[in-house]
């Protein structure tokens, strides 16, 4: 009996089982999970995990083989924000320093003066970005225990309203939205009226409440846009951030270890940096998916460039005024 038959048999609906030749088994044929079709059969609905179109498209290919014009994999956004924030920071805010202390004539006082702010910078953007981390984990942690508490004390009637409110402007009709709601309201935990009044107490309050599932979690994501941040989100935000200043605030102090002139090694210094803010600029666009064409990749790259430059510009003028005013 075949893999078909056997599927058809044991379920009653038609199954179709899809061959796979693998090089390694020397053109024998390794069927695949059966595949049922769209349409009901009339007495078994097809398992969710496995209805497929391919049998009524012409090409005979599943809609998840399909190739899009633009397939990249983007990186996670908070990762990137981080990155961006770290590295942006650290290639334009120690070189308007450099930039500004080349003023002073040698290239020993900019490298000390470099590095001391280098160090300080990471630190210090290293643990803001723990801090703001924490800051949201601790708002979303206050809204999830009040949401939880209102959702206990309000009647399914109100609910539905919130729900609805949240699921009516993007197309969903009030009958489904019922049905979400009363599936969402039987997971959350309703231990009573009478113990969840407005003066619940706030452990007992977090000892029922799940994270993962309900109309707690339903409403503070879809409803308010937020999400849980993990602990670990912490730490990786304060490392990305930090890592990246200490990376691009590096960049422009190089030439001031080889060249003794600050002014000359000013002129490296510049050239350096701008090229790396142009290849920063231009992988910024690229991870973030700004860049659909050429021009949005030259966008990125002269935007970056022009800001960096800019703050350069700014400080050196700045050293220069006030040592012209102090002669």
């Amino acid at each position: 009996m075949t893999s078909t038959q056997v599927s058809t048999h044991t379920t009653g609906a038609t199954a179709v089982a899809l061959p796979h030749r693998d090089p390694a088994m020397s053109g024998r044929s390794v069927n695949r999970p059966p595949v049922w079709s769209l349409e009901s059969n009339g007495t078994l609905t097809p398992p969710l995990t496995e209805k497929c179109d391919r049998h009524d498209r012409q090409d005979g290919v599943c809609c998840k083989e399909l190739k899009d014009e633009d397939d990249r994999t983007l990186i996670d956004p908070d990762v990137i924000r981080d990155i961006i924030i770290g590295l942006s920071d650290g290639l334009t805010v120690p070189f308007a320093l450099t930039a500004g202390l080349s003023g002073l004539g040698t290239s020993r006082i900019v490298v000390v003066g470099g590095l001391a702010e280098l160090i300080a910078g990471a630190i210090s953007m290293g643990i803001g970005g723990f801090l703001a981390s924490q800051a949201e984990r601790d708002h979303y942690r206050f809204l999830q225990r009040h949401t939880y508490s209102r959702v206990l004390r309000s009647c399914i009637g109100e609910m539905e309203r919130e729900v609805y409110a949240v699921l009516g402007p993007v197309g969903v009709d009030e009958t489904t939205s019922q049905a979400v709601t009363n599936c969402l309201r039987k997971i959350d935990d309703e231990p009573g009226f009478a113990s969840t009044s407005a003066h619940a107490d706030e452990e007992n309050v977090s000892r029922g409440m799940k994270s993962d599932s309900g109309l707690t979690p339903f409403l503070l994501k879809f409803g308010e846009g937020l999400e849980e941040v993990p602990t670990r989100r912490l730490y990786i935000s304060a490392f990305t951030i930090g890592m990246g200043y200490l990376l691009g605030g590096i960049i422009p102090l190089l030439p001031y270890f080889f060249i003794p002139r600050a002014l000359e090694a000013l002129q490296y210094s510049c050239i350096i940096t701008g090229i790396v803010l142009l290849i920063f600029g231009a992988v910024k666009a690229r991870v973030t998916g700004a860049a659909r064409n050429i021009w949005g990749y030259v966008w990125g790259a002269v935007s970056t460039m022009a800001v960096g430059g800019f703050a350069a510009a700014a400080a050196y003028g700045l050293v220069i005024a006030v040592e012209r005013s102090s002669i």
